[in-house]
């Protein structure tokens, strides 16, 4: 009998804001949500966005001091937080698209009659020397170099940027000033205060997570598919000698794309139980949740903690991507819309008249455990991951190039979730998370598939949504926004409308799926299927259950006694849990990051024939019996 792995917690940050208490949902459905809700959401903004801070008690302005309720919140700021969240122009902290920092080579023709001459430091002189250059000393250390023929020399120059929007962090929400982020690229500084977020949402202590698993029962799997490019990451390390600096020694361990994965073990969890790092492409969350799934159903694992963070928002990444003609450029926009002005927020259009994705940086972790595990701690439970189907595209021409893979996870996944829920409640209660990139390609090759797996298997009229639509393509991350909104549908009731689109696309297949640009209230959603095509042939189709469901699954798998008494254990949880939301909307977001604290000596690990004692676990690791090739011994 398989272990069941249910969501007990998660969290992250995106274009949307906080995603735990889906207060990133939230964001996205914004217009539909009661007076309520709408408001502690904003003010929620307003405090990431240092407009507005809690002191003694109260909201107060930043600018005035003056005391705040949530609904003057509201009247007062809310225009500006609508205008600073979701897709929108790139701001001016990560590079000026107007005015984007290049290098120009520069031809000097040295004239025979009248030689070029310049004064510098001996210091500064390339080594070796060019051969049509002479120096004469100067004193001081100084020098007078003069050529006696030409000479190339690099020379700032800036240009304006095709592309100018992105999905972006809220303005003003720095994720490297909630911690000690000293030399930490930026998405690094994103993987710790995430998987903060995922792990305090859960509302039970993690010290008494640890004390009920063997050290090994825990497992992280996380990556990023750009690795970390910034100028504290790859991206310095590349630039430092072409710039004249020094390479340090943090850029190139700090570059790795598994480093998400190994900051969360050292300086989060202190976790030395299973780890990983597995890519593939835009489908990398996805990737890394079939692994997590794994782990749970085998008994290898009993907690996980699955996800990713991508920061891609630097020049060389969006030009990188615009060289391929994958990005929304602003000519291309001006095209679809027909007028000179561009809305910018309205740039990723999953299934409109479209012309490129738009990139976007997020850091979105969920925490797993086994069914079991769960009941015993009282976890609160938001859904259950079943399956994640990943397949290939075969021979391609082009690498980028969209294939058939995704008809075989797509139809494997609703296969499979009708195996477990059975056919009516697929038919009736599921929808899709589209991968929806908003390119012209995407538009027609996803929505012919789940088009024709629709019509294989009797679904009329299958709900399809689209997050890119808000928050833009984080990459390594962009499953794990789908899944985030995924849990705030079945939360509320609500499936977010494909707002930037006003009529979709004449060539997108719509036979027996249903798009929308309206929220649409549909509280009997029990499954969701989220895909995602990536690069090269990545792709995968993952199984989300509702909270319902797996209730109605855990009460006949273990009883309605049992289950019970899960419930009165559940309500502390859901207490404390709460308590972390108050906290957090009032910006006090308790970021977990351990440095060089509580190190393990391993001159104390005792080992035995049958067991390790780890110092700091409280159960030992006992070695699994192991009879798997048993039968091919005498």
């Amino acid at each position: 009998m398989s272990r069941l792995p249910v969501i007990v917690g998660f969290g992250g940050y995106n274009a949307a804001g906080r995603s735990s208490f889906h207060h990133g949902f939230r964001r996205t459905v914004l217009e539909s949500l009661d007076n309520a809700a709408r408001q502690e959401t904003l003010a929620g903004l307003a405090v990431m966005m240092k407009l507005v801070k809690f002191e003694d008690g109260h909201y107060r302005s930043s600018a005035e001091g003056d005391s705040l309720s949530l609904a003057e919140i509201e009247q007062r700021y809310s225009a500006q937080i609508l205008e600073s969240t979701l897709i929108r122009r790139i701001e001016a902290r990560y590079f000026d698209v107007n005015a984007a920092h290049w290098h120009k080579s520069l031809t000097i023709e040295a004239d025979a009659a009248s030689p070029l001459s310049f004064t510098t430091q001996r210091k500064q002189l390339p080594e070796p020397l060019p051969a049509n250059w002479s120096v004469e000393p100067l004193g001081d250390n100084e020098v007078r170099v003069t050529l006696h023929d030409s000479c190339e020399v690099k020379v700032d120059s800036y240009r304006e940027m095709s592309v100018k929007s992105a999905g972006q962090l809220p303005t003003g929400f720095e994720p490297g000033e909630l911690y000690n982020s000293r030399f930490h690229p930026r998405g690094l500084q994103m993987a710790v205060i995430g998987a903060t977020d995922a792990i305090r949402s859960i509302g039970i202590d993690w010290q008494r997570i640890v004390d009920h698993v063997q050290p090994d029962e825990i497992a992280v799997f996380s990556s990023s598919i750009m690795s970390q490019l910034d100028e504290n990451g790859f991206g310095g390390l590349l630039q430092s000698r072409l710039r004249g600096h020094r390479v340090s020694a943090k850029q190139l361990p700090l570059g790795f794309n598994s480093m998400p994965t190994d900051f969360i073990n050292a300086y989060v969890l202190g976790s030395v139980g299973l780890t990983g790092s597995v890519t593939g492409a835009c489908a990398t969350f996805l990737y890394n949740l079939q692994k997590g799934i794994e782990v749970i159903t085998s008994g290898q694992a009993r907690v996980v903690v699955v996800g990713n963070s991508e920061a891609p928002i630097t020049s060389e990444i969006v030009e990188g991507y615009a060289a391929m003609s994958a990005l929304a450029t602003e000519e291309g926009l001006r095209h679809i819309e027909g007028r000179d002005e561009v809305d910018f927020r309205r740039a990723s259009r999953p299934f409109g008249e479209n012309c490129g994705f738009t990139l976007a940086e997020s850091s979105q972790y969920v925490v797993l455990m086994d069914d079991a595990l769960a009941l015993e701690l009282g976890a609160d439970i938001h859904g259950a991951v079943t399956d994640v189907f990943t397949n290939a595209d075969g021979f391609k021409k082009s690498i980028s190039a969209p294939g058939p893979g995704n008809y075989l996870t797509m139809a494997k996944a609703v296969a499979a979730a009708m195996q477990i829920v059975g056919p009516d409640a697929v038919r009736q209660r599921s929808f899709v998370h589209a991968h929806g990139s908003s390119t012209p390609a995407n538009r027609v090759t996803e929505s012919e598939i789940l088009d024709r797996v629709a019509a294989a298997f009797g679904i009329a009229d299958w709900p399809v949504a689209a997050v890119k639509a808000f928050v833009g393509h984080s990459l390594a991350t962009a499953s794990a926004d789908q899944m985030a909104s995924a849990l705030g549908t079945f939360k509320y009731g609500l499936l977010p409308g494909i707002k930037t689109v006003e009529t979709f696309a004449d060539d997108v297949h719509q036979a027996h799926i249903r798009l929308s640009n309206r929220d649409t209230r549909r509280d009997d959603l029990d499954v969701c299927f989220i895909n995602s095509k990536g690069f090269g042939g990545n792709n995968a189709t993952g199984v989300v259950l509702s909270p319902r469901v797996t209730e109605k699954m855990l009460r006949k798998r273990h009883g309605q006694k049992a289950f019970d008494d899960y419930l009165s254990r559940r309500e502390e949880t859901r207490a404390a849990a709460q308590r972390y939301d108050e906290q957090a909307l009032k910006g006090q977001f308790d970021i977990i990051y351990n440095f060089g604290h509580d190190m393990i000596d391993d001159s104390a690990i005792q080992i035995t024939a049958d067991s390790l004692k780890v110092p700091g676990f409280a159960q030992p690791l006992v070695y699994k019996k192991d009879e798997r090739f048993s039968d091919m011994l005498d």
